[in-house]
């Protein structure tokens, strides 16, 4: 297939890249096609504009394009930062695949379980409509109502409203690990708050399954099908290295560091892949802790 993917550089658009190069024509839109290059070590033809692309001559669109939302602290450029990187491409490939005779058969566009806002312990599936009014909703609402624009009778559309992503080479983990490495990690505030996870294996898997049935459009939660408390992660992430997680970090430390960008570490989803599962998805990690004794770190 030819296949155009934004957010190649990414943490899952790498891992993606990784397992589809030989078996795809890969086409690779990036703000540096010479750093985007030298990042993946492919062969695929790198621009740097998506007008250097003919759309009629691709088969799927994987749009994975953002500025990392836990990065920096979340001041009014970086939120229009976050807003923006996910917005303008978006809407750009949108309007691109409208205007084609024969457009691609498939957009898969990434979203975040953020979509939901704060939920608690409530259980959430796709079909969950009572979204918590915050930043993290307002960037994947307007994020996939641009994506659905693509959809059409040639094009079908797929969002990917992605959990915490879990890795060896980047993404979450990659800010928690010293500390637990050293026994010093243990839970935010009182720990209950959920995290819905996913290993970066089951993530590229699950894009490819979707790419693959063309009878599955919408939305699909990319979460593993057994969410934790952020302590129970935290003594399995611990366990993980023979360390106890013994400190707790107050809530107002992680206001005072991080600002309003502390909520998305305060407050949590019960997330459930039900779309997935219902379409016969298979995830080889369902469970944290063998999640994490397959990463090697």
């Amino acid at each position: 297939m030819n296949i155009l993917i934004t957010g190649a550089t990414g943490l899952i658009g790498r891992a993606l890249v990784a397992k589809w190069q030989g078996q795809h024509q890969l086409h690779i839109l990036s703000r540096s096609a010479v750093r985007a290059r030298q990042t993946l070590a492919i062969d695929a033809n790198y621009q740097e504009s998506l007008e250097q692309f003919d759309l009629n001559q691709i088969d799927a669109v994987i749009n994975l394009a953002g500025e990392p939302i836990a990065d920096r602290r979340w001041t009014e450029s970086q939120k229009e930062k976050i807003c923006q990187s996910r917005w303008q491409i978006t809407e750009a490939l949108a309007e691109k695949i409208q205007q084609c005779p024969t457009p691609p058969k498939v957009l898969l566009s990434g979203s975040a379980i953020g979509f939901y806002g704060r939920q608690g312990d409530t259980v959430v599936t796709e079909d969950y409509k009572s979204f918590y009014p915050e930043f993290s909703h307002d960037i994947c609402a307007r994020w996939e109502n641009l994506a659905q624009r693509a959809a059409g009778e040639k094009t079908r559309v797929c969002l990917l409203r992605t959990g915490i992503v879990l890795s060896n080479k980047g993404g979450a983990l990659s800010k928690m690990l010293p500390l637990f490495k050293f026994g010093l990690g243990g839970p935010i505030a009182d720990g209950q708050q959920f995290m819905s996870w996913i290993h970066i294996e089951d993530m590229v898997n699950l894009i490819e399954f979707l790419l693959l049935h063309d009878d599955l459009s919408g939305p699909f939660n990319a979460t593993a099908p057994r969410p934790v408390s952020n302590k129970d992660f935290s003594q399995l992430l611990a366990e993980r290295f023979g360390k106890k997680a013994p400190f707790t970090v107050p809530a107002f430390i992680l206001r005072l560091a991080f600002g309003e960008m502390a909520d998305l570490l305060l407050f949590g989803q019960n997330v459930q892949p039900k779309r997935l599962l219902d379409s016969g998805f298979q995830f080889h990690y369902p469970k944290l802790k063998e999640a994490l004794n397959a990463l090697q770190f």
